[in-house]
């Protein structure tokens, strides 16, 4: 009797051993799946609208989990049919206008600190200014202003927040480049 009840005791182990390993395995793929639906993604860049911010061909991550746009923030959001990756310029409620010959941007009359964007902003879109940005949108432009399609052309316009897949905050490649994304 005790040789069958001492090969029995291994073999159940064994079915206990690989039901914790599945187990295991199963849980760690929820875990990732829920984070990365909700917490946080990864996307990357496409073309020159945000230089010197971020390059054509970079990887970034975005939170997108309990976000609320705020203005300077760079956001990826759906529209076009691509994601774009713009820096939010000013929220609900707020004017913009924009002093095409001296290439200052204006939010509520008081002219923008913008040290990330490349060049002044002289180039103007399909937009009139200036413009009151409506309830639950976003007025975004890109850091290398006269080179980006963004809320100054009618195809891009306001951008309704529920669009916005969530915040720039750090960038994973190039690797010379790794590290958090400045804001604002």
């Amino acid at each position: 009797m005790e040789d069958r009840r001492s090969e029995k005791a291994p073999q159940k182990s064994r079915y206990f051993e690989l039901y914790d390993w599945w187990d295991c395995l199963v849980y760690s793929v929820l875990i990732v799946v829920l984070i990365l639906s909700f917490g946080v993604r990864l996307i990357g860049v496409d073309g020159t609208s945000m230089v010197p911010t971020l390059q054509d061909q970079d990887r970034v991550l975005l939170r997108s989990a309990f976000y609320t746009p705020k203005a300077g923030d760079i956001v990826v959001f759906s529209k076009l049919s691509e994601p774009l990756v713009k820096r939010i310029v000013a929220t609900e409620g707020q004017i913009v206008d924009i002093d095409w010959d001296n290439g200052v941007v204006y939010v509520d009359g008081v002219a923008q600190y913008e040290p990330y964007v490349n060049e002044p902003t002289y180039k103007s879109g399909t937009v009139a200014f200036p413009v009151m940005v409506p309830s639950g949108c976003v007025f975004v432009m890109g850091d290398n202003r006269n080179r980006s399609t963004d809320s100054r052309w009618v195809e891009v316009g306001m951008v309704d927040t529920r669009h916005i897949l969530g915040k720039v905050f750090f960038r994973i490649m190039p690797f010379s480049e790794f590290g958090l994304i400045a804001n604002s």
